[in-house]
């Protein structure tokens, strides 16, 4: 028997040493392919400014081409960056998106910068965009989305176009108690990245679920946890395949901006006594291994944090390897094959 979780895609669109961002965008392509023919529910993208190892600057541009390009999987961010834009441009973006692919879209909203200070400032024409707006700007969004801004707001008259019935799904992002909670009280969808934080989220999330306040748009809370996994036919290889992002996040924490290693420099590097600690430390938030032991522990992980969904994030050092390790899990969980229709 098939089993009923809902497993889901995020990809950060790596560029992988030796090859080139246009690649990584048509590597993105290819993968949602194979995700919406393996059977996952949801494909994400992520947004990141002038990082050498992500390609995606504008996940609402590229999630057009990944639905043109799909028939049934549902497409969205993870996330845009709200403190950024404004939030009619954004509500505008996603209603497009809804008519031309309609019941497919999901508009995830993050709050972080996504790049350096520097970029961050460049993307603020020399103000930095804080954040302090965000729970006004979610509440903008979610209002012209819905067409439900207050009579009495300066605004109220303006409508996000094209208008129709139906309208993208919204899911706050977060790796701390921040989103949880606003999500909550908001009666919004709430996703937390396990990727980005080990630790302390599975009290996040029960938090969320506990605190929910009912909304219009979502009766009940739900909860989606983002976990990076790589899956490969034995653990050897998997622990091979792995080094690779280990030591993007190594690079990472020294300040270097630059591709993706391949799995080459990954087993070349010269590491240090300090940076075999920094990996462990790292390690601590990867699921690798056998496809019984990714099935494993992700369960887990779902019933630790009472997940209702879970979404993998996988990276490596070359894109067959990322493409196959999404076969081993699918095949892990048994996805259902997907139908000509879409699944809301």
């Amino acid at each position: 028997m098939a089993n009923p979780l809902r497993l889901s895609v995020l990809d950060q669109s790596p560029i992988i040493s030796g090859h080139t961002p246009a690649q990584a965008i048509h590597e993105t392509i290819r993968l949602a392919q194979a995700a919406e023919r393996l059977g996952y529910h949801r494909y994400w993208l992520a947004e990141h400014h002038a990082l050498a190892a992500l390609g995606d600057p504008c996940p609402e541009i590229l999630a057009t081409r990944v639905a043109a390009e799909t028939s049934r999987i549902r497409v969205g961010t993870g996330g845009v960056l709200l403190p950024y834009y404004s939030p009619l441009k954004v509500a505008e973006q996603f209603r497009m998106l809804e008519a031309l692919y309609p019941g497919r879209i999901d508009l995830g909203i993050g709050r972080a910068p996504g790049g350096d200070r520097m970029t961050t400032l460049a993307m603020g024409e020399g103000r930095y965009p804080a954040a302090e707006h965000f729970p006004e700007q979610v509440q903008y969004v979610v209002a012209y989305l819905d067409d439900a801004m207050p009579p009495e707001h300066p605004f109220a008259g303006v409508k996000a176009m094209p208008a129709g019935p139906g309208a993208p799904q919204v899911w706050l992002l977060g790796s701390s108690d921040y989103s949880g909670a606003l999500a909550a009280q908001l009666g919004l969808r709430f996703a937390f990245a396990h990727f980005i934080s080990g630790e302390g989220g599975d009290v996040v999330m029960r938090d969320y679920k506990r605190r929910y306040q009912p909304s219009a748009r979502e009766p009940l809370p739900s909860s989606l946890l983002c976990v990076f996994a790589i899956c490969a036919e034995s653990g050897e290889e998997a622990q091979r395949l792995a080094a690779s992002i280990a030591l993007r996040r190594l690079n990472t924490d020294h300040g270097v901006n630059a591709p993706v290693p391949n799995h080459e420099e990954a087993r070349d590097y010269p590491y240090t006594e300090a940076d075999r600690r920094r990996l462990a430390h790292h390690n601590r938030r990867v699921v690798h291994g056998t496809p019984d032991d990714v099935l494993r522990r992700l369960l887990e992980l779902r019933d630790q944090y009472e997940a209702d969904e879970l979404m993998v994030i996988t990276i490596t050092g070359d894109y067959d390897s990322r493409l196959r390790s999404y076969e081993l899990v699918a095949d892990a969980f048994k996805l259902c094959q997907p139908t000509d229709a879409p699944v809301r």
